[in-house]
């Protein structure tokens, strides 16, 4: 494949991420008509194009004031002289209520700037300060009004001066309402295409969507908030109409997503045979086409995407020669698909997504009947313009999630884990996404950034830009993206410089020391919370309160857990205003030291019995005393069992450690025996929990048993290390 393919392993498996948002709610009737009229009042219309305009100098005869109200947001431009300050200002005819502004600037922009009103062109009022601006689109939500309408620049980030593609004004004349949205359409030519709403320019300023469909109405007004036009879904049903009446209230549209299997990574619905399987095609073609019905005339549909990563998903199922076939099959499927939305629905695009540029090949060759090709980029988003260029498309795309890198681009820790970024860093992930986006000028026409979710645990920590309701840097940062501005916002704590000590050597059920530098850039108070996840130690993804206590300013006591393995210990700024910062690095639990020599080690052992083949096995009982703690002896699924070992002669015991395996005992007996065959008991327990066990024993003995009577699991006994210490 060309391009830059991304692995096969991916940190997140969208469809059980997103499982709740599939649940099916239905809406009151009228709540459709109440939903298109709320979207029409909030609607605005593009006032300003093909106004006369002026500026208060051009940097020459191509560069005048008009060329950033013609509507062409690629190739014409105005440019001012390189001086400060300077202006350009729009008559919109008569005085207007005005919604927001959108700037698209050229290289040369405007670090600080104002938005102005007039009614008369020489008395001005100050709409919207700038004083941040980092070029690219900023897009600025107004309240006021007036006929005339600048951009007055003060501050220059170098030595140019002011340049603008297109600077265009929204809102309301105050005599008619504008229309109700209209007909979505893909429009120009080669390299200089544009999404249209109503015949009107659109960018994708967009989020892909995580709360329930039924609790839209809560979360989008939030969306607005943050100057977001677009959400994006994996799944279209019954359950769907809550969202895009939530939607339409509020102004925004949606990307309205089919499934396909096999999805991305592993599992994800299946592993469908696009060769051969014409029942499944069938079905979700008839299955699609309903929805497609049902939601076409809705003034929140924004457009269709048809499958999610399944190119890439393909090669979890298949291999070769296959696979190959296979991912023609899927993707020319994908263009029935469209054939068919094209003939129920001929006002809105389609598109599909999958995870890689390597998959637009075969949507080339396969799938000429989609409008526009979408993918999903992270660490690599940068790289995405030159697959394009590299590939010879001939459509548009859009980004369909993005945001800073994932776990499978990302460097391993000391601990063999991936390093992930930490909150400022993903931040600066999601800006850089965005700028790498609109930069393809006329072939990029947005993003929906992942992820607006809630989900407070391994991948939502990695990804959400509101887990457990709380907002991150990385909420602040996709709204200046998206507005231009964080003016007024109160941002969350910045933890920085996080460290685990020991990092590689924490003892089980003692403590750790954890330190951060913790700041709020307000001054709020902060308090702190501490979590672990088990996601690489177990595989439990959710994020548990841990036991701390606070030595000192930034720095933390932490119990760790009686698992071993790697975990994840996460700090949590909150400042009570909503916000929080999130640091994580990760801990490697060992089993705690024991003083003395282990005698059982390497000596012979042996067992009831020994799982020969399952998952890891061979599994005989010699690996319970071979010193390593990846190895384990696994016994049958029955009670009870044993597991014993020769010393070689008699040897002074005072303490045991085991390491047990998930299947652990609940009832056992240490024992031990001079002789192999006489045993007495020294140590009895009926409330194993697993985990690690050290037991204080005082005997003299050659041969050293447990005998296992009661199992905690469904499974067998098994034990990492069986350590007998003199």
């Amino acid at each position: 494949m060309s391009g830059r393919p991304r692995a096969a392993t991916l940190l997140l498996t969208l469809g059980a991420l997103l499982a709740p948002s599939l649940a099916v709610a239905t809406a009151p009737a009228a709540a459709a008509a109440e939903a298109a009229e709320a979207a029409e009042a909030a609607a605005d219309t593009l006032l300003s194009q093909g106004k006369p305009a002026t500026a208060s100098s051009k940097e020459g005869d191509g560069f005048s004031a008009g060329q950033a109200f013609d509507g062409n947001l690629t190739g014409t431009r105005w440019a001012s002289q390189w001086s400060d300050p300077q202006w350009i200002q729009v008559d919109l005819g008569k005085k207007a209520n005005l919604s927001r502004a959108v700037l698209t600037w050229e290289g040369a922009y405007g670090k600080g700037y104002e938005i102005q009103a007039s009614d008369n062109g020489t008395d001005w009022t100050t709409l919207k300060k700038v004083t941040d601006g980092d070029g690219g689109t900023d897009d600025l939500a107004l309240t006021g009004a007036g006929r005339y309408v600048r951009m007055l620049g003060t501050v220059r980030p170098g030595g140019y001066g002011y340049s603008l593609w297109e600077f265009q004004v929204y809102g309301s004349d105050g005599t008619t309402q504008p229309p109700p949205g209209g007909a979505v359409k893909v429009t120009g030519t080669q390299g200089a295409w544009q999404l249209t709403v109503g015949g009107q320019p659109y960018t994708v300023k967009g989020l892909t969507w995580g709360p329930s469909m039924a609790d839209a109405p809560k979360y989008m007004p939030d969306l607005k908030s943050m100057g977001v036009n677009t959400v994006r879904t994996w799944g279209t049903d019954a359950s769907s109409k809550p969202l895009l009446d939530a939607a339409a209230a509020n102004g925004l549209r949606v990307m309205n997503g089919f499934w396909l299997q096999p999805g991305g990574g592993p599992g994800s619905g299946g592993c469908a045979n696009y060769v051969t399987d014409t029942t499944y095609k069938n079905t979700m073609l008839t299955e699609i086409a309903k929805w497609v019905e049902t939601y076409k005339s809705h003034p929140a549909t924004l457009m269709w995407n048809v499958g999610n990563e399944s190119v890439l998903g393909l090669q979890n199922c298949y291999s070769g020669a296959e696979l190959e076939a296979q991912r023609n099959a899927y993707t020319t499927f994908v263009n029935d698909v469209a054939k068919k939305i094209h003939s129920i629905d001929a006002d809105h695009p389609v598109t599909s997504t999958d995870a890689w540029t390597g998959a637009w090949p075969y949507y080339k060759r396969n799938a000429p009947d989609l409008d526009l090709y979408s993918m999903n980029a992270y660490g690599d988003i940068c790289g995405v313009q030159q697959d394009w260029v590299e590939g010879g498309y001939t459509k548009p795309y859009i980004i369909t999630e993005t945001g800073p890198a994932g776990e499978w681009e990302v460097p391993d820790d000391a601990n063999g884990v991936p390093d992930e970024p930490t909150d400022v860093q993903k931040r600066d992930g999601y800006t850089k996404a965005w700028e790498c986006t609109t930069g393809h000028r006329g072939v990029a026409l947005g993003a929906t950034l992942f992820h607006y979710g809630l989900e407070h645990d391994f991948g939502g920590v990695w990804f959400n830009l509101i887990p457990d309701g709380l907002k991150r840097l990385s909420y602040y940062s996709v709204k200046k993206a998206f507005t231009g501005s964080n003016a007024g916002d109160n941002l969350p704590p910045v933890v920085s410089g996080m460290t685990v000590t020991p990092a590689g050597s924490a003892p089980a059920g003692q403590e750790f020391t954890v330190r951060a530098d913790i700041r709020d850039p307000e001054g709020d108070a902060v308090t702190n919370k501490i979590f672990l996840s088990g996601n690489y130690a177990n595989g439990d993804k959710r994020l548990v309160p841990a036991q701390f206590r606070s030595t000192g300013a930034g720095t933390f006591a932490v119990t760790a857990p009686e698992k071993l393995g790697v975990w994840k210990v996460y700090i949590q700024a909150e400042d009570g205003r909503g916000n929080a910062g999130i640091e994580t690095k990760s801990v490697k639990v060992v089993a705690p030291p024991v003083s003395g020599t282990n005698v059982a080690l390497n000596k012979p052992t042996t067992a009831s019995s020994a799982q020969a083949s399952y998952g890891d096995c061979p599994c005989p009982a010699s690996n319970a005393t071979d010193g390593k703690t990846d190895t384990r002896w696994a016994s049958d699924w029955s009670d009870p069992q044993w597991i014993r070992v020769d010393l070689g002669a008699p040897t002074p015991v005072r303490k045991l450690q085991l390491v047990w395996d998930p299947a652990y005992a609940k009832s056992y007996e240490v024992q031990v025996s001079d002789d192999g065959t006489t045993w007495r008991t020294v140590h009895t327990t009926t409330t194993g929990n697993g985990d690690i066990d050290t037991i204080d024993v005082a005997a003299t003995a050659r041969h050293v048993r447990l005998h296992l009577t009661a199992r905690g699991t469904g499974w067998g006994y098994s034990l990492h290390e069986f350590g007998v210490y003199s």
